[in-house]
């Protein structure tokens, strides 16, 4: 088992957004999170990073106890997210994101990962060398996954990945989590505003 939740509760101040959550995950697995607005998809999200601390339960990733540690050593441990609403650095360059994407591992082969990521996103090789501010939606999400990458992680939580984009957008971008599904078989939790594509892409 990739991950295992179990009682997980959290919050913010005196609010309760999560009580008594239990979640498994398999490797190679991608399992969807539905609910409507406010249902605490994206606090679980957080917490598994560590962007919310848990109130209470556990959480075991790949054989580790990760409840309370902090963001940067889950993510050196290899649990990404891939945060809603398309936070590039709109002043860096599209390179430079993907770089600052393999912060965690310490310089080791990052050119080499950056030239592989280039060569399988063609619309960010092209656009490399322009600040990330002026892409469009679609691509900054492109990015945001690609950059992602860059930390070698085993396993992806993505939070609400189409969101603002135009349908033909949402259509690219669930392609690319099919493919590191199928091609790559990467592990993923994915919460999603459409449930079509949420269930197509899922376990």
């Amino acid at each position: 088992m990739m991950l295992k939740v179990q009682g997980l509760s959290a919050g913010y101040g005196p609010v309760e957004v999560l009580a008594d959550l239990s979640l498994h995950v398999g490797e190679g697995e991608v399992v969807a999170v539905l609910g409507a607005n406010g249902a605490g998809k994206s606090t679980l999200l957080n917490s598994l990073v560590g962007i919310v601390t848990p109130r209470s339960g556990s959480i075991e990733f790949d054989g580790r106890q990760i409840a309370g540690q902090a963001t940067e050593d889950i993510v050196r441990g290899g649990l990404t997210l891939v945060p809603e609403g398309r936070n590039v650095f709109a002043r860096l360059t599209v390179a430079e994101n993907l770089v600052v994407g393999a912060y965690s591992r310490r310089g080791r082969n990052v050119k080499a990962d950056l030239d592989r990521l280039l060569e399988r996103f063609p619309i960010l090789a092209a656009r490399q060398h322009q600040t990330a501010g002026t892409l469009s939606g679609g691509e900054q999400q492109q990015l945001v996954i690609a950059r992602t990458l860059m930390s070698r992680p085993k396993m992806i939580l993505l939070d609400e990945p189409s969101l603002g984009l135009a349908p033909v957008i949402v259509d690219v971008v669930f392609d690319l989590i099919r493919e590191l599904r199928d091609t790559d078989g990467l592990t993923m939790v994915l919460v999603e505003q459409s449930i079509s594509h949420a269930l197509d892409v899922s376990s």
